[in-house]
């Protein structure tokens, strides 16, 4: 069943660009011959929608907290281009897997990719320069553009590489909420703190209290 580790791959890269997804699809369907794309990705319209909205997310993804509300706007849609290009791939080849389930596969995928992603890019928009913006966002497209060439000509190895990416992505969600969890807590401290030298709040009344 090797449609199943391209469903899961390109799923996962819909998280993180699913107009890069379509386009790239439908690019090597129509050009490099590959059987396995769905017919429906390598029309004029579809490469045409694709390549304008790709542009428009390439500029948006780089500017700091434009990106962020970006990735709102697309927590529905990311999924949904999963879950859709899952579908077609079942479909353009019957008997291996049912539409349906491949495009639970494809959308669940990518809407926990694109959770990652949001998580990871609101957590860069802290630093104070655009610069690590850029990086990071040059560095999901080349990945997007990797995984999705490589699924289709070694559909097993990509989604090996795409179950990584996606953990080590989860690990480090957890890392940045953790730390930033910590750094409110020092910083409720230090006010706690300040509070009581100047002998406002509760806490420097309970101080008093004690005295």
């Amino acid at each position: 069943m090797t449609i199943v580790p391209l469903i899961f791959t390109s799923g996962l890269a819909s998280g993180i660009n699913a107009y890069a997804v379509v386009l790239l699809l439908g690019l090597l369907g129509r050009f490099a011959g590959a059987d396995s794309v769905p017919p429906a990705l390598e029309r004029t319209d579809v490469l045409i929608a694709a390549g304008v909205l790709f542009l428009l997310e390439a500029v948006a993804d780089k500017i700091p907290y434009v990106d962020s509300v970006w990735d709102v706007a697309h927590t529905v849609i990311r999924p949904i281009a999963g879950a859709t290009v899952g579908a077609l791939i079942a479909a353009a080849d019957p008997g291996s897997l049912g539409e349906v389930a491949a495009g639970a596969m494809g959308g669940t995928t990518a809407l926990v990719s694109h959770l990652v992603k949001a998580s990871l890019r609101m957590a860069v928009n802290t630093s104070p320069e655009p610069a690590s913006n850029i990086v990071v966002s040059l560095a999901e497209d080349v990945s997007v553009a990797g995984l999705v060439t490589l699924a289709i000509f070694h559909p097993w190895l990509a989604a090996s590489i795409a179950a990584v990416l996606l953990a080590v992505g989860i690990l480090l969600v957890w890392f940045a909420i953790n730390r930033i969890r910590a750094f409110r807590a020092r910083r409720r401290e230090r006010r706690a703190a300040r509070t009581a030298a100047t002998g406002r709040g509760p806490v420097a009344e309970e101080w008093r209290q004690r005295i």
